[in-house]
């Protein structure tokens, strides 16, 4: 896991197929073979170094054809990062190293403007962490497929967005909070009847279909007080276990049960 705040720019020494040789010194403190490095954001592997001028990274087609790595020449500064260690100040916020998708510049720094693809603006919001090639930055001025940055000379010095211009692809990780959110929420929406991330699709059956149908099994199953488990999971379910006294007592699961 990494925090987005690169420690260094780094430079294309060569790409000879899937292997990608990186001249850096930094980054290699502490970096023995089988270290993760994060390349514009991009989670890679030491495979060989010679421990203080360059490391290679084997990069699969798969990461080459999904992330701006594919397109890098020699002599193409990168950003660079190692991961994080537990204890240390959290400066910029979580990264994975797994890239969500290529953007493209709009505009370049100082007022910094990146489209990305629809589907994954409702990932954003106002104020909130988004990664660039690596870099930890806030968004704001939310469009239908656009985001801004404002840009400080510090970061523009010594990050690739200093020399990112107009139509440049870059690396783009949504927060991993958001992302987390968004698969839970996927899991427990039903309402729309769609395919949700499980590739089931969710019941359309109304709440008080539902609650009828559970609250029939409750009558019938109470004597032994056996219950379905799809009873037994709803959450605005009225407990079976009572199902006898209360009936007795002439309550309407009607009322007791949401519609």
């Amino acid at each position: 896991m990494f925090t987005g705040i690169v420690e260094e720019l780094g430079k294309v020494g060569s790409r000879n197929g899937s292997r990608l040789r990186i001249n850096s010194t930094t980054v290699l403190e502490g970096s023995d073979l089988g270290a993760s490095i994060a390349v514009n954001g991009c989670c890679l592997t030491v495979v060989a170094t010679d421990g203080s001028s360059y490391w290679d990274a084997d990069v699969s087609e798969e990461t080459f054809s999904r992330t701006n790595l594919g397109s890098l020449q020699t002599g193409d500064v990168v950003n660079l990062e190692r991961p994080m260690a537990l204890g240390e100040r959290l400066g910029g916020h979580m990264v994975l190293g797994h890239v969500d998708a290529v953007g493209h510049v709009v505009s370049p720094a100082p007022d910094l403007v990146i489209r990305i693809p629809r589907d994954l603006m409702h990932l954003i919001v106002e104020k909130g962490s988004v990664t660039v090639d690596g870099i930890s930055l806030t968004a704001f001025d939310l469009s239908a497929d656009t985001f801004r940055v404002a840009v400080i000379p510090h970061t523009t010095a010594v990050t690739t967005l200093g020399v990112r211009k107009a139509g440049d692809a870059v690396n783009i990780e949504m927060d991993v909070l958001a992302n987390t959110f968004n698969v839970w929420s996927s899991h427990t929406r039903n309402a729309s009847g769609g395919v949700n991330s499980y590739g089931t699709r969710p019941s359309t059956t109304s709440r008080k279909d539902r609650s009828d149908r559970c609250s029939n099994s409750c009558t019938a199953r109470s004597a032994n007080g056996s219950v379905s488990r799809s009873c037994r999971s709803e959450s605005w379910y009225v407990n079976c276990s009572h199902t006898a006294a209360t009936r007795a007592r002439g309550v309407d699961y009607s009322q007791a049960v949401g519609n």
